[in-house]
């Protein structure tokens, strides 16, 4: 299976159908009237979309076990059809089209074998997610924007050329992966004029967002945050919840994190951690979610 560890969860819709042809008139009638010698078939039918619903996972190799949170199954009777629809919502990972699909078809097989008995040219057509929700689907508009990002990273051995930066080239890539340009990327030593320096050259170049990575520890030169607060205009403790929160539930070290995420005038600025691996799943944790903020803050400019 695809690996979606790294993804958070989301509420996430799905709407699939399938369309149940009869070849009698006759047929419709009888599953109205309930006089179909294997019994009632649409309420027979919705048990089994509710069974298959909850088994995706055990029939499709690739299907991520996941919690079923609703499950609604409705149909529409036409005078040579009976079209199925099955709405699935759930607070996860991945997406619930495949679970949607999977229940509609059930649905119209067990229709079809409840009513063979009486119409022996029944098919199944047009089995098809018709609406989702929820996921990289919804968070597209985001990524549809021209966006600037300068990278510094914050490290005294790095910037003495006693190892290699990889943080930073880690968060370049995820930024640019979501379409940021990224046209600054700078290694500085953990000092708190240089950070504050830096940060007000690209705040005045008019840069989307500034993204210091490194400091964030404990140590004595860990200073990014207290760099970084001084001059925030606006904290968002929400970006600093949810980059802990995603760490925590990986490693109880997260806890020791002191990320912080504020603006200066229009440009987001973020002070992540150092660590490779705390800087990759903080991005994670809150892209491409977080840049939904300009196209809020371009909706207020032009109210």
């Amino acid at each position: 299976m695809i690996n979606i560890t790294h993804k958070s969860p989301t509420l996430r819709k799905a709407i699939a159908q399938a369309i149940v042809k009869v070849s009698l008139p006759e047929t419709i009638q009888a599953i109205q009237n309930r006089t179909v010698p294997k019994g009632n078939v649409l309420e027979c039918a919705r048990v089994a979309g509710l069974f298959a619903a909850k088994r995706t996972a055990d029939m499709i190799p690739d299907c991520h076990p996941l919690p079923v949170e609703f499950t609604a199954i409705s149909y529409e009777l036409g005078v040579m059809e009976v079209t199925v629809f099955v709405e699935i919502h759930t607070i996860y990972k991945t997406g619930v089209e495949v679970e949607a699909m999977h229940a509609a078809s059930v649905v119209a097989l067990t229709i079809y074998d409840m009513l063979k008995p009486i119409d022996k040219k029944i098919s199944i057509e047009q089995i098809k997610l018709v609406e989702k929700n929820g996921g990289k689907s919804d968070r597209k508009k985001d990524l549809d924007q021209s966006l600037r990002a300068a990278v510094i990273v914050c490290s005294d051995s790095i910037s003495a050329g006693k190892k290699g930066d990889r943080a930073g080239m880690v968060i370049k890539e995820k930024l640019e992966k979501v379409g940021v340009h990224v046209p600054v990327y700078r290694i500085i030593p953990d000092e708190k004029d240089q950070i504050r320096q830096l940060c007000a050259q690209f705040v005045g170049e008019k840069m989307d967002l500034v993204i210091f990575t490194g400091g964030t520890g404990l140590s004595q030169r860990d200073v990014t945050p207290e760099a970084l607060e001084g001059i925030l205009e606006r904290r968002i403790p929400g970006i600093e919840e949810a980059i802990r929160n995603y760490g925590q539930q990986r490693t109880p070290y997260s806890m020791l994190s002191r990320s912080v995420a504020g603006l200066i005038g229009d440009t987001l600025v973020l002070g992540l951690p150092g660590s490779t691996n705390g800087a990759s799943e903080s991005m994670d944790a809150v892209f491409p979610a977080l840049l939904h903020i300009f196209k809020v803050k371009e909706g207020a400019r032009h109210d």
